[in-house]
């Protein structure tokens, strides 16, 4: 007779599914991490996400599995979650996706939909092959990345001032990601050339005459 976990009123889980769903988010957490270190490590622009890859698979599938069989419970998680906040940016769009291969992979084990997952995973593989081909890059040659992080705690002030000048120096400009933190905000954008040239100085100075009495420091790669 399986030995069976009281997950509330309204239903049991066998113990054998309970450790087969953690040992298959924990497995599928070390994919994530491995392929977050292996397509993205060298960056070295991001804000450290995948730290915590390895205890938020398990973490999120138990959570699942324990409010999946009980509404009340699940509105009053919805409830609490909405307000938590975390206070680490998100600096690279990618980071955002591997969250969200995390939290699928957590769902779909808490679901015991293995094979969906399996597939998820196997289609990211191939995505991030041929990315790191560079086919995609194709489509997007010539740009080059600027960041531009302000030391301000008000920027909504200097914003108007700042994306003037940037759209003055900046031929095909995209805005790419905001990122902020306590008293900086970061800025991240991709061009493909600037009206100065190479003159990265003289751009820095007369950004910083533009937002004056704020400061920033520009990056350029």
């Amino acid at each position: 007779m399986p030995v069976l976990i009281n997950l509330g009123p309204t239903s049991e889980l066998a113990f054998s599914e309970f450790w087969a769903a953690m040992v298959f988010s924990l497995a599928a957490s070390v994919v994530t991490y491995l392929l977050y270190a292996l397509f993205y490590g060298d960056a070295q622009r991001g804000a450290g996400v995948q730290r915590t890859f390895l205890l938020g698979g398990p973490a999120i599938t138990t959570l699942f599995i324990a409010i999946q069989f009980s509404l009340p419970l699940s509105l009053g998680l919805l409830g609490a979650l909405s307000f938590v906040r975390f206070r680490t940016p998100i600096k690279d769009p990618a980071e955002i996706g591997f969250l969200l291969l995390l939290i699928a992979s957590s769902i779909g084990a808490a679901t015991y939909n293995y094979e969906l997952v399996g597939l998820l995973y196997a289609m990211v593989v191939l995505v991030l092959l041929v990315q790191r081909t560079g086919f995609l890059a194709f489509f997007d040659r010539g740009r080059r990345d600027l960041i531009v992080t302000l030391q301000t705690t008000n920027y909504s002030a200097d914003e108007e001032r700042l994306l003037a000048y940037l759209d003055e120096q900046l031929r095909g400009m995209r805005h790419e990601s905001l990122s902020t933190l306590e008293d900086s905000v970061s800025l991240h954008l991709r061009f493909r050339s600037s009206r100065l040239g190479e003159q990265w100085g003289q751009f820095s100075s007369e950004l910083n005459a533009r937002i004056a009495p704020t400061t920033a420091e520009v990056y350029v790669s």
